[in-house]
C-alpha cells in the first residue's frame, strides 16, 4: 500500500504546541522530551532545506511517525488512511488479492502462510517463500505495505498468480468418518459464526455416532481477539479464557467463558504448528489449560502481544501499537515461547525445511522477551511417521487415531534444541 501524504506541518506544530502546554512539574523527563523535539525540529528543517529533491512536509512526518513506532517491536506500526481502511477490510472477511499472509525480511517479501482456498494456495505458494518482484518489477526499496498494495485489486488478472476475491479466513469443515474436522485458517468477524455452523452441519452429517472433533489451527496467523474469545467460549462451560496485562496494573483485563459447550462435551483434538500464532494460540492455550482438548503438533509461533488500533483522527490513519501481553488461564505468557503441545507430533518433513524458512516470534528482530517454558515440556520426544510409511497428513492421522483410541505407527525422536526459542 503506498504511503499517502496525510498531514503536514499542522501535525508537527500541533504536537509541539501540545508539548509546550504540558505542566512543568513533570520535571526531567519533560526536559529531555523538549530537547529531543528540538533535535527532531532541527533534523526536519535540514532535510527539508537540503535534500537533493523537494519532499513534501507530510511525507517527512509520515516517515518519522512510521520510524518511531515500527522501531518499538515487530508488530507496532503506523497506518495511513488507506492502510487503515485496508486493515478494516481484511477483518470483515473478504478482499481482492492473491491470498497470502506476508512480512518483510532483508528487502524481500516473505510468505508467512498462504490462505486456504486462494490463488496463492492453489499455485503452491508455501510458508517461507520469498517474493522478489511483482508484475515483472523488482520490489527492492518498496515498503511492505506498498508491496501488499500491488498484490491487491478488485479485478483478477494474471501475473504468476491470479488476483481474486479472497474469502479471508473462512472456516471450513468436513466429515472424517465419525469425526468432525474443522479447519480454521484465521480469525475475522465471521469466524465464530463459521465454527458454530460447522458444528451444526457435522452433527447432522454424522449423527449420534459422532466421536469427536479435530480443530485445525495450523498456519493460522491469528486475527481478532473477540473472535478468539468466542471460539474458546464455544468449547468451555466456565473459567478464564485469557487475560491481557499491560504497562499498568489497572490495564489488566480478564475474559471468562459464559458457558454452553456447543460440542456437548465431545472429545476435541487441536492441531498446531510453528505457523499457529496470536489469536489461535489463545484458543489452543485456553482449551489446553482447562483440559478441554488435547493439543497435538509442534510448538506454536509465540506471538503473545496485544496490538491496539488507535485512530489518529479523520483521514489521519491510525497506530497499531503493542499495549499488552496475552496470558493463558494458567498464567503462562505466550510471548516468544508459544504453546507447547501435549503431544509433540511432526508432519515428518520439517527436517527438510531450514530454520530460516520457519521462524518463530523469538527470531524476529526487536521482539519482546518471553518467560521460560518448563524444560520437561520442551524436551518431550517428537513423534514422526515411521520410516517408509507415507501419509498425506500425518498430524491429522495421529489426531484421528487418538480420538479412536488407536496407536499410530510412528517413531519418536528427541526434539530440536531450538524448539523453545
Amino acid at each position: 500500500m503506498k504511503k499517502f501524504a496525510l498531514v503536514g506541518m499542522g501535525l508537527f506544530a500541533g504536537f509541539a504546541a501540545a508539548m509546550v502546554a504540558l505542566p512543568e512539574a513533570k520535571g526531567a523527563n519533560d526536559a529531555s522530551a523538549y530537547g529531543q523535539l528540538d533535535l527532531f525540529s532541527d533534523a526536519f528543517e535540514r532535510v527539508r532545506a537540503n535534500y537533493v529533491r523537494p519532499v513534501k512536509d507530510s511525507e517527512l512526518i509520515d516517515a518519522a511517525i512510521q520510524g518511531m513506532v515500527s522501531n518499538l517491536d515487530p508488530h507496532s506500526s503506523y497506518m495511513d488512511a488507506k492502510m487503515y481502511g485496508d486493515m478494516q477490510i481484511t477483518t470483515k472477511g473478504q478482499f481482492g488479492g492473491v491470498g497470502i499472509e506476508v512480512t518483510q525480511e532483508d528487502g524481500l517479501i516473505k510468505v508467512i502462510s498462504p490462505i486456504d482456498g486462494t490463488p496463492a494456495s492453489r499455485a503452491g505458494i508455501k510458508t517461507g517463500d520469498r517474493i522478489a518482484g511483482i508484475d515483472g518489477n523488482s520490489i527492492a526499496g518498496l515498503q511492505l505495505n506498498e508491496a501488499i498494495d500491488k498484490m491487491r485489486g478488485p479485478e483478477p488478472f494474471e501475473v504468476t498468480l491470479v488476483r481474486a476475491d479472497v474469502p479471508y479466513d473462512a472456516t471450513t469443515s468436513r466429515r472424517e468418518g465419525d469425526v468432525g474436522y474443522i479447519r480454521m485458517p484465521g480469525f475475522n468477524e465471521k469466524t465464530a459464526d463459521g465454527l458454530e455452523k460447522a458444528v451444526r452441519d457435522l452433527k447432522k452429517q454424522i449423527g449420534p455416532g459422532l466421536k469427536g472433533y479435530v480443530l485445525d489451527l495450523r498456519n493460522n496467523p491469528g486475527g481478532l481477539l473477540d473472535q478468539a474469545i468466542q471460539v474458546s467460549d464455544d468449547f468451555l462451560t466456565a473459567g478464564e479464557i485469557v487475560s491481557t496485562r499491560g504497562r499498568h496494573p489497572e490495564d489488566t483485563q480478564r475474559y471468562d467463558a459464559k458457558g454452553g459447550d456447543i460440542t456437548e462435551g465431545k472429545p476435541v483434538v487441536v492441531l498446531i504448528n510453528g505457523g499457529t500464532a496470536s489469536a489461535s494460540e489463545i484458543v489452543s492455550g485456553a482449551l489446553q489449560d482447562h483440559k478441554r482438548a488435547t493439543v497435538v503438533g509442534l510448538t506454536s509461533f509465540g506471538k503473545g502481544s496485544v496490538q491496539t488500533i488507535i485512530p489518529l483522527g479523520e483521514s489521519r490513519g491510525a497506530l497499531r501499537l503493542t499495549t499488552a501481553r496475552y496470558y493463558t488461564p494458567s498464567g503462562h505468557s505466550i510471548q516468544a515461547q508459544g504453546i507447547v503441545p501435549d503431544i509433540q507430533v511432526a508432519q515428518g518433513d520439517e527436517a527438510n525445511v531450514p530454520k530460516l524458512a520457519r521462524p518463530s516470534e523469538a527470531d524476529l528482530r526487536g521482539h519482546l522477551t518471553g518467560e521460560p517454558v518448563p524444560a520437561k515440556r520442551v524436551n518431550a520426544p517428537v513423534i514422526k511417521p515411521a520410516p517408509g510409511k507415507k501419509y498425506d497428513d500425518f498430524q491429522l492421522s495421529y489426531a484421528l487415531d487418538l480420538l479412536h483410541g488407536k496407536m499410530t505407527v510412528a517413531s519418536a525422536t528427541a526434539p530440536e534444541k531450538t524448539a523453545a526459542q
